[in-house]
């Protein structure tokens, strides 16, 4: 398509305290759909009865400690990375050979919670995408387990919550997407282990997407997806948390872009990945809220979103919103009438899908919808008006661009406007220092990108 630039210079309108901008003669006045109605057929698929099947098999291998059996066909870490390369691999059949499935490793010298040398495994499948094969939308979750001790490879670490929901997630996703594709980016479903010994496994996968040149939309990291009652006493089924780095690493932040003089320091790739996350559940699920959560992880813990956040690629973690500590990193027992162990009677396996549901719907969204504009640029110092531009996204279905803005102290964007398909605009009426801005791809079916936040300013 060929792209123009379009000013609009007509007057402001003030409705309800909402700005409506009418677009100048010859512009594209059409918005684009509001939602994509696949989204709804992938929400509904998830199944209850599935996920919980998966947790159950997950944790029937008594414990999957990085350093527990290898061998073993029943019991250990190596039977259950088997078995999730083998449901990988029948669920490609049923696609007709879909997905690319592998197992990736990595030799880890002997350290810290890892006592001696041991194969830190993953296992990978890879729907790869009909336009963009090399753009990637990941979602992941963690193969193994751990009780009281993180080396211990013999004691019962079931990890019903911890993490067979997250990995059952992954599972589960995967039959949902394959089903509905093909999109235009890869979607990657993705086994880690290693997590509970210093993250391992999502170290190794960002250094191979490092140096294959992946580029990634999203990493979605599932790390406890199935409790509803925390240690606090609250049962609550309709929230759940996404949390999110607030910029890059000082590495791939971008050249010359002042976050302390323009803003944006909440405003980089991962938080705006999380705004993502909270539109798409505002949009598409009824009585359930995406709490944001502006930290990367919770206090002294850590998830296998970070080794991609360190690698530059942008990440978020999404899981329950309460927790409950006996339930977690503990050998099963009982003391005192209180029972600690992350055993199967802790998982809500409906909300479990419904997790699920929530990163087939956010991943199918990303695949389908154009990349996000690049060099995003911003203007309107000492002007009653604010102008970005941007680069022309390249992608078949692309149909224009919005435009987001909103209050600095802001969480998640207030307002946006349909612009066509443009590669420059002007917000007359809108003072650029009272606002943050920024700038979505919008596909054909009404599916965007994540919004790109501007990082340079417009020369003249």
């Amino acid at each position: 398509m060929t792209s123009t630039v379009v000013r609009s210079l007509a007057p402001i309108a003030f409705v309800l305290g909402v700005v409506a901008l009418p677009l100048a003669a010859g512009a594209q006045t059409a918005d684009a759909p509001a939602t994509d109605l696949r989204i709804y057929d992938i929400i509904g698929g998830a199944s209850p009865a599935r996920v919980e099947a998966d947790i159950r098999t997950l944790a029937g291998f008594g414990t999957r400690n990085t350093m527990s059996d290898t061998l073993s066909a029943t019991r250990g870490i190596g039977a259950a990375r088997r078995w999730i390369k083998a449901e990988f691999d029948r669920i490609s059949a049923e696609c007709g050979g879909c997905l690319e499935v592998f197992y990736q490793r990595n030799l880890v010298e002997g350290r810290g919670r890892i006592p001696d040398d041991t194969w830190v495994v993953n296992v990978v499948a890879i729907l790869r995408g009909a336009v963009e094969p090399n753009r990637y939308v990941v979602m992941s979750g963690d193969i193994d387990s751990r009780a009281s001790n993180g080396s211990d490879g013999e004691v019962d670490a079931p990890g019903a919550n911890d993490n067979a929901s997250g990995m059952a997630g992954v599972m589960e996703a995967a039959r949902l997407l394959t089903a509905q594709g093909p999109f235009a980016a890869s979607v990657v479903f993705a086994g880690l282990s290693g997590e509970e010994q210093g993250l391992w496994g999502g170290q190794h996968m960002a250094a191979v997407a490092r140096e294959e040149g992946w580029e990634i939309t999203g990493v979605l990291n599932n790390d406890m997806i199935g409790n509803i009652e925390g240690i606090d006493g609250v049962i609550d089924n309709t929230v759940f948390r996404v949390f999110s780095e607030p910029t890059p690493q000082p590495d791939y932040q971008p050249e010359g872009w002042n976050y302390r003089v323009y803003g944006g320091e909440v405003d980089g790739p991962s938080r705006q990945l999380a705004r993502y996350v909270d539109r798409i559940t505002d949009t598409y699920f009824t009585n359930l809220d995406a709490k944001m959560i502006y930290r990367l992880d919770r206090f002294g813990r850590g998830g296998h979103h970070r080794p991609f956040n360190d690698a530059g690629f942008p990440g978020v973690r999404i899981m329950e919103a309460h927790e409950h500590y006996d339930r977690q990193h503990q050998n099963i027992r009982v003391e005192d009438g209180r029972a600690y162990g992350d055993v199967l009677d802790g998982v809500d396996f409906a909300f479990a899908a419904r997790m699920t549901a929530v990163n087939a719907a956010v991943m199918a969204a990303l695949a389908w919808a154009p990349p996000a504009p690049t060099n995003v640029r911003i203007g309107g110092a000492v002007r009653p008006s604010t102008t970005l531009a941007w680069d022309a996204v390249a992608h078949p279905d692309r149909v224009g661009y919005r435009i987001y803005w909103r209050d600095t102290t802001s969480p998640q964007w207030e307002h946006s406007r349909f612009v066509g398909d443009v590669n420059e605009f002007t917000l007359e009426g809108l003072v650029i220092d009272n606002y943050l801005f920024g700038v979505a791809a919008v596909g054909r079916t009404g599916t965007e990108s994540v919004v790109a936040f501007p990082t340079a300013q417009i020369r003249r």
